[in-house]
Protein backbone atom coordinates (compact mmCIF):
# COMPACT_ATOMS: atom_id res chain seq x y z
CA UNK A 1 0.00 0.00 0.00
CA UNK A 2 1.19 3.51 -0.87
CA UNK A 3 -0.22 6.72 0.49
CA UNK A 4 -1.59 9.29 -1.93
CA UNK A 5 -0.04 12.17 -0.01
CA UNK A 6 -2.25 15.15 -0.83
CA UNK A 7 -0.46 17.37 1.66
CA UNK A 8 2.89 16.84 -0.03
CA UNK A 9 1.49 17.37 -3.54
CA UNK A 10 -0.45 20.46 -2.46
CA UNK A 11 2.72 22.03 -1.04
CA UNK A 12 4.47 21.46 -4.38
CA UNK A 13 1.58 23.04 -6.30
CA UNK A 14 1.42 26.04 -3.97
CA UNK A 15 5.17 26.62 -4.24
CA UNK A 16 4.87 26.66 -8.04
CA UNK A 17 1.99 29.15 -7.81
CA UNK A 18 3.90 31.32 -5.36
CA UNK A 19 6.78 31.59 -7.83
CA UNK A 20 4.44 32.42 -10.74
CA UNK A 21 2.76 35.15 -8.69
CA UNK A 22 6.12 36.55 -7.58
CA UNK A 23 7.31 36.77 -11.18
CA UNK A 24 4.06 38.37 -12.31
CA UNK A 25 4.28 40.99 -9.57
CA UNK A 26 7.84 41.84 -10.64
CA UNK A 27 6.77 42.09 -14.28
CA UNK A 28 3.43 43.93 -14.07
CA UNK A 29 3.05 45.00 -10.45
CA UNK A 30 -0.23 43.07 -10.30
CA UNK A 31 -1.25 40.03 -8.26
CA UNK A 32 -4.42 37.89 -8.14
CA UNK A 33 -7.26 39.13 -5.93
CA UNK A 34 -9.82 36.98 -4.07
CA UNK A 35 -13.14 38.29 -2.76
CA UNK A 36 -14.66 36.27 0.10
CA UNK A 37 -18.31 36.73 1.08
CA UNK A 38 -19.26 35.55 4.56
CA UNK A 39 -22.76 35.87 5.99
CA UNK A 40 -23.26 35.44 9.72
CA UNK A 41 -20.92 34.41 12.51
CA UNK A 42 -20.56 30.64 12.22
CA UNK A 43 -17.43 29.83 14.24
CA UNK A 44 -16.22 26.96 12.05
CA UNK A 45 -16.78 29.04 8.91
CA UNK A 46 -14.83 31.95 10.40
CA UNK A 47 -11.87 29.67 11.18
CA UNK A 48 -11.94 28.39 7.60
CA UNK A 49 -12.13 31.91 6.16
CA UNK A 50 -9.14 33.03 8.19
CA UNK A 51 -7.27 29.95 6.98
CA UNK A 52 -8.09 30.91 3.38
CA UNK A 53 -6.87 34.46 3.96
CA UNK A 54 -3.64 33.25 5.57
CA UNK A 55 -3.00 30.74 2.77
CA UNK A 56 -3.71 33.34 0.09
CA UNK A 57 -1.34 35.89 1.61
CA UNK A 58 1.41 33.27 1.83
CA UNK A 59 1.20 32.89 -1.96
CA UNK A 60 1.00 36.62 -2.64
CA UNK A 61 -2.76 36.68 -3.37
CA UNK A 62 -4.64 39.75 -2.13
CA UNK A 63 -7.80 38.93 -0.19
CA UNK A 64 -10.88 41.05 0.39
CA UNK A 65 -13.36 39.88 3.04
CA UNK A 66 -16.95 41.13 2.89
CA UNK A 67 -18.91 40.18 6.01
CA UNK A 68 -22.66 40.48 6.48
CA UNK A 69 -24.94 39.97 9.48
CA UNK A 70 -27.18 36.89 9.64
CA UNK A 71 -30.20 39.12 9.03
CA UNK A 72 -28.93 40.65 5.76
CA UNK A 73 -31.36 40.76 2.85
CA UNK A 74 -30.48 38.78 -0.24
CA UNK A 75 -30.68 41.91 -2.39
CA UNK A 76 -27.77 43.51 -0.52
CA UNK A 77 -25.57 40.46 -1.05
CA UNK A 78 -26.46 40.40 -4.74
CA UNK A 79 -25.55 44.10 -5.00
CA UNK A 80 -22.15 43.39 -3.44
CA UNK A 81 -21.53 40.53 -5.88
CA UNK A 82 -22.33 42.81 -8.81
CA UNK A 83 -19.80 45.30 -7.44
CA UNK A 84 -17.16 42.58 -7.16
CA UNK A 85 -17.95 41.37 -10.68
CA UNK A 86 -16.98 44.84 -11.93
CA UNK A 87 -13.84 45.32 -9.79
CA UNK A 88 -10.63 44.76 -11.77
CA UNK A 89 -8.64 43.88 -8.65
CA UNK A 90 -10.99 40.97 -7.84
CA UNK A 91 -10.25 37.88 -9.95
CA UNK A 92 -12.15 35.29 -7.94
CA UNK A 93 -15.23 35.34 -5.73
CA UNK A 94 -16.15 32.64 -3.22
CA UNK A 95 -19.24 32.31 -1.06
CA UNK A 96 -18.60 30.90 2.39
CA UNK A 97 -21.18 28.41 3.64
CA UNK A 98 -23.42 27.92 5.57
CA UNK A 99 -25.98 30.59 4.67
CA UNK A 100 -28.94 31.85 6.71
CA UNK A 101 -32.32 30.55 5.55
CA UNK A 102 -33.44 33.79 3.88
CA UNK A 103 -30.51 33.61 1.43
CA UNK A 104 -31.00 31.43 -1.65
CA UNK A 105 -27.65 29.74 -2.32
CA UNK A 106 -28.38 29.22 -6.00
CA UNK A 107 -29.33 32.89 -6.53
CA UNK A 108 -26.03 34.02 -5.01
CA UNK A 109 -23.83 31.51 -6.85
CA UNK A 110 -25.43 32.20 -10.22
CA UNK A 111 -24.88 35.96 -9.75
CA UNK A 112 -21.09 35.49 -9.67
CA UNK A 113 -19.38 36.30 -12.98
CA UNK A 114 -18.50 33.04 -14.74
CA UNK A 115 -14.89 34.24 -15.08
CA UNK A 116 -14.64 34.80 -11.32
CA UNK A 117 -16.35 31.56 -10.22
CA UNK A 118 -13.22 30.00 -8.74
CA UNK A 119 -15.26 27.44 -6.75
CA UNK A 120 -16.55 26.11 -10.08
CA UNK A 121 -20.14 25.86 -8.82
CA UNK A 122 -21.86 28.11 -11.37
CA UNK A 123 -24.12 26.35 -13.88
CA UNK A 124 -22.02 27.45 -16.88
CA UNK A 125 -18.83 26.01 -15.38
CA UNK A 126 -20.51 22.71 -14.48
CA UNK A 127 -21.81 22.56 -18.05
CA UNK A 128 -18.36 23.24 -19.47
CA UNK A 129 -16.93 20.46 -17.31
CA UNK A 130 -19.38 17.87 -18.62
CA UNK A 131 -18.82 19.01 -22.21
CA UNK A 132 -15.05 18.79 -21.73
CA UNK A 133 -14.63 22.52 -22.36
CA UNK A 134 -12.31 25.00 -20.66
CA UNK A 135 -13.69 26.43 -17.41
CA UNK A 136 -13.29 26.32 -13.64
CA UNK A 137 -13.78 22.83 -12.21
CA UNK A 138 -14.97 22.33 -8.61
CA UNK A 139 -11.90 22.11 -6.42
CA UNK A 140 -12.38 18.74 -4.72
CA UNK A 141 -13.00 16.67 -7.88
CA UNK A 142 -10.19 18.49 -9.69
CA UNK A 143 -7.95 17.77 -6.70
CA UNK A 144 -8.70 14.05 -6.91
CA UNK A 145 -7.78 13.89 -10.61
CA UNK A 146 -4.64 15.97 -10.07
CA UNK A 147 -3.53 13.73 -7.18
CA UNK A 148 -3.95 10.56 -9.26
CA UNK A 149 -1.97 12.11 -12.11
CA UNK A 150 0.84 13.22 -9.79
CA UNK A 151 1.28 9.58 -8.77
CA UNK A 152 1.17 8.45 -12.43
CA UNK A 153 -1.95 6.39 -11.80
CA UNK A 154 -3.66 5.57 -15.13
CA UNK A 155 -7.31 6.62 -15.40
CA UNK A 156 -8.08 5.75 -19.03
CA UNK A 157 -10.04 2.47 -19.42
CA UNK A 158 -10.19 1.94 -15.65
CA UNK A 159 -13.40 0.96 -13.86
CA UNK A 160 -14.27 3.75 -11.44
CA UNK A 161 -16.97 3.65 -8.77
CA UNK A 162 -18.03 6.89 -7.10
CA UNK A 163 -20.09 6.65 -3.92
CA UNK A 164 -22.01 9.89 -3.44
CA UNK A 165 -23.85 12.06 -5.96
CA UNK A 166 -23.57 15.57 -4.52
CA UNK A 167 -23.34 18.61 -6.78
CA UNK A 168 -20.00 19.52 -5.18
CA UNK A 169 -18.22 16.15 -5.45
CA UNK A 170 -20.07 13.20 -6.94
CA UNK A 171 -21.62 14.68 -10.10
CA UNK A 172 -18.60 16.73 -11.25
CA UNK A 173 -16.33 13.81 -10.32
CA UNK A 174 -18.35 11.68 -12.74
CA UNK A 175 -17.79 14.19 -15.54
CA UNK A 176 -14.06 14.47 -14.96
CA UNK A 177 -13.50 10.71 -14.96
CA UNK A 178 -15.56 10.34 -18.15
CA UNK A 179 -13.48 13.10 -19.75
CA UNK A 180 -10.41 11.02 -18.89
CA UNK A 181 -11.91 7.99 -20.67
CA UNK A 182 -12.73 5.94 -17.60
CA UNK A 183 -15.76 3.65 -17.27
CA UNK A 184 -17.74 5.16 -14.40
CA UNK A 185 -20.44 3.93 -12.03
CA UNK A 186 -21.96 6.45 -9.61
CA UNK A 187 -23.76 5.09 -6.56
CA UNK A 188 -25.99 6.62 -3.91
CA UNK A 189 -27.96 5.72 -0.79
CA UNK A 190 -30.57 3.86 -2.90
CA UNK A 191 -28.07 1.73 -4.85
CA UNK A 192 -28.83 -1.97 -4.52
CA UNK A 193 -25.98 -4.36 -3.78
CA UNK A 194 -23.37 -1.60 -3.48
CA UNK A 195 -20.64 -4.14 -2.83
CA UNK A 196 -21.11 -5.62 -6.31
CA UNK A 197 -20.13 -2.28 -7.80
CA UNK A 198 -17.20 -1.51 -5.51
CA UNK A 199 -15.65 -4.97 -5.79
CA UNK A 200 -15.30 -4.51 -9.57
CA UNK A 201 -13.73 -1.07 -9.32
CA UNK A 202 -10.09 -0.26 -10.04
CA UNK A 203 -10.59 3.19 -8.48
CA UNK A 204 -13.12 3.99 -5.73
CA UNK A 205 -14.02 7.52 -4.64
CA UNK A 206 -16.05 7.76 -1.43
CA UNK A 207 -17.92 10.94 -0.47
CA UNK A 208 -20.84 10.10 1.80
CA UNK A 209 -19.97 11.61 5.19
CA UNK A 210 -20.11 8.38 7.23
CA UNK A 211 -17.18 7.10 9.27
CA UNK A 212 -15.84 3.67 8.19
CA UNK A 213 -18.47 3.42 5.44
CA UNK A 214 -16.11 1.64 3.02
CA UNK A 215 -14.80 -1.59 4.51
CA UNK A 216 -12.14 -4.02 3.31
CA UNK A 217 -14.65 -6.63 2.09
CA UNK A 218 -16.08 -4.04 -0.35
CA UNK A 219 -12.90 -3.66 -2.45
CA UNK A 220 -10.84 -5.89 -4.70
CA UNK A 221 -7.18 -6.56 -4.00
CA UNK A 222 -5.02 -3.71 -5.32
CA UNK A 223 -7.82 -1.17 -5.71
CA UNK A 224 -7.07 2.56 -5.50
CA UNK A 225 -9.16 4.22 -2.78
CA UNK A 226 -9.81 7.96 -2.59
CA UNK A 227 -11.47 9.13 0.63
CA UNK A 228 -13.25 12.48 0.31
CA UNK A 229 -15.10 12.21 3.62
CA UNK A 230 -14.44 14.42 6.64
CA UNK A 231 -16.02 13.24 9.89
CA UNK A 232 -15.34 13.70 13.57
CA UNK A 233 -14.99 10.41 15.43
CA UNK A 234 -16.23 9.66 18.94
CA UNK A 235 -12.78 10.48 20.32
CA UNK A 236 -12.83 13.84 18.43
CA UNK A 237 -10.37 12.80 15.70
CA UNK A 238 -10.84 13.87 12.06
CA UNK A 239 -11.50 10.73 10.01
CA UNK A 240 -12.81 9.93 6.54
CA UNK A 241 -15.42 7.59 5.09
CA UNK A 242 -13.00 4.65 4.77
CA UNK A 243 -12.02 2.10 7.40
CA UNK A 244 -8.40 3.08 6.79
CA UNK A 245 -6.64 0.45 8.89
CA UNK A 246 -8.42 -2.47 7.23
CA UNK A 247 -8.81 -1.12 3.69
CA UNK A 248 -5.17 -0.02 3.46
CA UNK A 249 -4.12 -3.67 3.75
CA UNK A 250 -5.84 -4.50 0.44
CA UNK A 251 -5.53 -1.22 -1.47
CA UNK A 252 -2.53 -0.44 -3.69
CA UNK A 253 -2.97 3.31 -3.07
CA UNK A 254 -5.11 5.14 -0.52
CA UNK A 255 -5.58 8.74 0.62
CA UNK A 256 -5.19 9.55 4.33
CA UNK A 257 -7.61 11.78 6.26
CA UNK A 258 -6.45 14.37 7.05
CA UNK A 259 -3.62 15.04 4.59
CA UNK A 260 -5.26 13.68 1.46
CA UNK A 261 -8.04 15.16 -0.65
CA UNK A 262 -8.69 18.08 1.70
CA UNK A 263 -5.21 19.48 1.12
CA UNK A 264 -5.70 19.12 -2.63
CA UNK A 265 -9.01 20.99 -2.52
CA UNK A 266 -7.27 24.04 -1.05
CA UNK A 267 -4.47 23.86 -3.63
CA UNK A 268 -6.99 23.66 -6.48
CA UNK A 269 -8.77 26.77 -5.19
CA UNK A 270 -5.51 28.72 -5.37
CA UNK A 271 -4.83 27.25 -8.80
CA UNK A 272 -8.26 28.42 -9.99
CA UNK A 273 -7.57 31.91 -8.62
CA UNK A 274 -4.34 32.08 -10.64
CA UNK A 275 -6.17 30.79 -13.71
CA UNK A 276 -8.87 33.46 -13.20
CA UNK A 277 -6.21 36.16 -12.84
CA UNK A 278 -4.59 35.19 -16.16
CA UNK A 279 -7.95 34.92 -17.94
CA UNK A 280 -9.28 38.21 -16.59
CA UNK A 281 -6.11 40.06 -17.62
CA UNK A 282 -6.54 38.69 -21.14
CA UNK A 283 -10.20 39.71 -21.25
CA UNK A 284 -9.22 43.23 -20.21
CA UNK A 285 -6.60 43.27 -22.98
CA UNK A 286 -8.96 41.80 -25.56
CA UNK A 287 -6.95 38.57 -25.78
CA UNK A 288 -9.45 36.11 -24.26
CA UNK A 289 -9.22 33.70 -27.18
CA UNK A 290 -5.49 33.12 -26.86
CA UNK A 291 -4.20 29.99 -25.13
CA UNK A 292 -2.24 30.00 -21.87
Amino acid sequence: MKLLDGKKVSIEIKEELKEKIRREKEKSGKVPGLGIIQIGHNEAASVYVQSQIKGSKALGIETYLYSFEDSVKEELVLQKIEELNQMEEIDGIILQLPLPEQINRSHILQAIDVNKDVDGFKTENIGRLHLGEEGFNPCTPEGVITLLKKYDIPIESKNVTIIGRSNIVGKPMLGLFINHNATVTICNSLTKNLKEHTQKADIIVVAVGKEKFLTADMIQEGAIVVDVGINRSIDEKIVGDVDFDEVSRKASYITPVPGGVGSMTVAMLFQNIWKAFIRNRRIMNGEENKGE
